[in-house]
């Protein structure tokens, strides 16, 4: 156009100039500028016009782009054909269309160039698509039948804008490229009649606008993706002519599904419930069983159905012959047993019903047996009592009731099986549940013999009392000979102490004052006196008392009975608690480490033997009662040695006590938080008696302030010979050492986050005794030679 304009006004100007008319120049000018102001047309980028042509001799020149031999104009502007269309936005392709006519199918496929069939040899798909991913607006791409071959490659992913994508009809082969899931805008993805060999995958509700998937007649394997139950838009799934196996989901939620078709694969579960606006169901040749879902007679849209070749059991759903939009309904080749109701209706639509090589039994259904011309009905090969048609006959009927026979049989046999069963599982149960239950009310009754009232002031309930705090399957062997604690009489009290003489005091302890008593066979016990509010419970406290008592480990002191003076009686000044505990003999642990004398100090070994005994009763008080017990009083003159240096921790418990008690309950706080904090406090102690262990009693009377300005000093060999008591430097080794101070450090962590639990304190004094029991062995071998 633009050409003939160009000879036009030249020949214009020529017959000016002849003429030399002033005219005809004004003609010419105004031709001019009316030329120039016609809106300008965009042509196709050279680029995008190249990109066409590279691909046209990928493709190997197909006969379906002769088309585009010897023309030099604009691609965009070529009328648009059966077998070639490209569309243009702009200077852009966003439209290729192409198609060939390579043959379909080869006899044998391996991957490589089939002559006539497929691209030669010299093709490389890998550079096909490369290039083809320089059309970067391409938003619909169609390449069928063109003989294409090789595994797509994942770099297909680069056109992000495709919307359409159809590759049917070529060899490709392999899996589907996993970065198509990234191709968020593809509406349609069509490989049909490829060779892809790899498992379905999995990732298609990446896809979630997508509305066709077919992938019909290739090879992939695996189960049916369920991420295609995610996709609400999806109208198409054709993944026929597969090796899919497995179940078939609930397909329920695709509410837009208007068309399955997964014939002749291998699905083998019962049929799923289907969407009530799918239109066309295709599911013969695979191994679905069971019974057709009631639910397939309501689906009111349905037109087309077909399960045939399938092993489809028993009576098919009345309503689906009925459905008004039903045409075509194939059940042929199942097991469909039972007789159909001579009432059956057909629906108006319905032409083509297949029924044949089934079991059906007695007469064919009035619309079906007086089918006209407009309805074609197959129903061969069943035991129904037509003439027309021919029927199995004989064994094969026979055998099919017998068979039908032994099977509800079998049925009612499995039935009668499963109730009995039942009964006997329900009636084991029920004498389990007895036994428990008349169990638990025992040792209820033995343990706690009187019911705590929920409304005491302690704030703990009957409940809890009774069942939470039963000692543990690992202690109870322990305990189980533990007499319940003894009620000791103020009278017994006073005798024992000489009515509390003075001479009988022994000091202040963690709580109360103590007395020693000396009983008749000689023998002493320790007496702490506790003045407690009146507001405390006596049956609670006796409870827990009697827990207390039952705690039984060999480094606690025991609680052999106790005294509650001030019973019943209207005592303005409160309760009176004595507690009685065996006497232990050989003083604290705090006295023992003021000692510098060569023969009564104690070496690194003696004091990591007394720690760890300390150490596996305050983890017994932990773990071995349910909840544990916490807020232990962990002091270094709260540790007990008795004649063998057998440490035993007193003070223990004394959280179970009205006063300790009350406190929680002014406070407000939750049992659960407190219990965290209450561990924590219990590691934080240690790690202070740890600390003392090292450095000694005397440098420990300055306090927690002087550990954290001297804990630096742990670091260092020459900080450790200032701070660390010359005792134990003296009897300890380095390794041995370190392990302590590590874990002294960990136990005092100002976060109570890093602090350690207490079986990963027991276990470091534990390995650090062994390391210093190896270095001490090796000595004295040493020393021997």
């Amino acid at each position: 156009m633009i050409c003939l304009l160009d000879v036009q006004l030249h020949q214009i100007w020529c017959q000016m100039l002849k003429v030399g008319s002033m005219r005809y120049f004004c003609f010419y000018l105004v031709v001019l500028s009316l030329f120039f102001s016609i809106p300008g047309t965009y042509e196709l980028q050279a680029s995008q016009t190249q990109v066409l042509f590279q691909l046209r001799k990928y493709l190997e020149y197909p006969t379906s782009l002769q088309i585009w031999e010897n023309y030099y104009g604009d691609l965009c502007s070529l009328p648009p054909s059966s077998h070639m269309s490209i569309k243009c936005e702009g200077n852009s392709v966003t439209e290729l269309n192409i198609m060939g006519d390579k043959a379909v199918k080869a006899d044998k496929f391996n991957g490589y160039a089939v002559p006539n069939k497929t691209l030669s040899m010299s093709f490389s798909i890998d550079s096909f698509v490369t290039t083809l991913a320089r059309l970067t607006s391409l938003r619909v791409l169609k390449l069928v039948r063109l003989g294409i071959w090789g595994p797509l490659p994942d770099k297909i992913h680069r056109l992000s804008l495709l919307e359409v994508l159809d590759m049917s009809l070529n060899f490709l082969y392999g899996s589907i490229p996993p970065r198509i899931s990234t191709m968020v805008k593809l509406h349609i993805l069509t490989m049909d009649g490829n060779y892809l060999n790899s498992t379905m995958p999995d990732w298609f509700d990446s896809l979630s606008i997508l509305n066709v998937l077919s992938l019909k007649s290739n090879h992939l394997k695996g189960s049916f993706p369920s991420s295609l139950c995610k996709i609400k838009s999806l109208a198409d799934i054709s993944l026929s002519h597969n090796e899919l196996s497995g179940e078939l989901p609930d397909l329920t939620a695709l509410s837009g599904l208007h068309v399955l078709d997964l014939r002749e694969n291998h699905l083998d579960s019962e049929l799923p419930l289907m969407p009530k606006a799918v239109v066309t169901i295709l599911l013969s040749k695979n191994s679905f069983s069971g019974e057709i879902p009631s639910q397939f007679g309501h689906l009111s849209q349905l037109q087309h159905l077909d399960l045939s070749s399938n092993h489809l059991r028993w009576l098919p759903p009345s309503a689906l012959f009925s459905l008004p939009n039903i045409g075509y309904l194939n059940l042929a080749s199942n097991e469909l047993s039972g007789s159909l109701s001579h009432k059956l209706k057909c629906g108006t639509k319905l032409g083509f019903v297949d029924i044949s090589s089934n079991k059906f039994k007695g007469g064919l259904p009035f619309c079906l047996a007086s089918a006209s011309g407009k309805r074609v009905v197959k129903y061969g090969g069943n035991c129904l009592s037509v003439d027309s048609h021919p029927q199995m006959r004989g064994s094969y009927c026979k055998e099919f009731n017998s068979e039908r026979m032994k099977s509800w049989k079998w049925k009612i046999v499995e039935a009668v099986t499963m109730v009995i069963v039942i009964i006997l599982v329900l009636s084991a149960f029920g004498v389990l549940f007895y036994r428990k239950y008349h169990s638990r009310e025992m040792y209820r009754h033995e343990m706690l013999p009187k019911v705590v009232l929920d409304n005491s002031t302690t704030g703990v309930s009957s409940e809890v009392l009774a069942s939470a705090r039963f000692i543990s399957q690992t202690v109870k062997l322990g305990t189980q000979a533990s007499p319940t604690c003894r009620q000791i009489s103020i009278e017994e009290l006073k005798e024992v102490t000489r009515n509390f003489d003075l001479s009988t005091y022994i000091g202040e302890g963690s709580l109360g004052k103590l007395y020693k008593g000396k009983l008749e066979n000689g023998s002493y016990t320790v007496i702490r006196y506790l003045a407690l509010s009146k507001k405390c419970s006596i049956e609670n406290l006796k409870a827990r008392l009697d827990l207390l008592s039952r705690l039984n480990h060999p480094n606690l002191v025991s609680l052999l009975g106790h005294c509650i003076d001030g019973d019943g009686q209207d005592d303005s000044s409160g309760l009176k608690l004595h507690l009685v505990y065996e006497y232990v003999p050989n003083g604290n642990y705090r006295n023992r480490l003021s000692e510098f004398s060569s023969d009564k100090a104690l070496s690194w070994s003696d004091r990591l033997a007394i720690l760890i005994g300390v150490a596996k009763a305050v983890h017994f008080l932990h773990t071995g009662v349910i909840p544990g017990c916490f807020r232990n009083q962990l002091k270094t003159n709260n540790i007990l040695l008795d004649e063998h240096h057998i440490p035993k921790l007193s003070d223990y418990g004394m959280s179970m006590i009205a006063e300790e008690i009350e406190y929680l309950e002014a406070k407000g706080e939750n049992p659960k938080s407190c219990q965290r904090e209450d561990l924590e406090d219990d590691v934080y102690n240690f790690g202070l008696i740890l600390f003392e262990s090292l450095v000694g009693h005397a440098a420990s009377e300055k306090g927690e302030a002087f550990f954290l300005d001297e804990k630096a000093s742990f670091e260092s060999q020459d900080g450790r010979k200032k701070i660390v008591d010359p005792v134990v430097l003296a009897t300890c080794c380095q390794e041995s050492l370190s392990i302590a101070i590590s874990i002294t450090t960990k136990c005092i962590s100002p976060q109570s986050s890093f602090r350690p639990s207490f079986e990963d304190v027991l276990w470091n004094l534990k390995y650090a005794a062994q390391v210093q029991a190896t270095v001490d062995a090796d000595q004295k071998s040493d020393s021997a030679f």
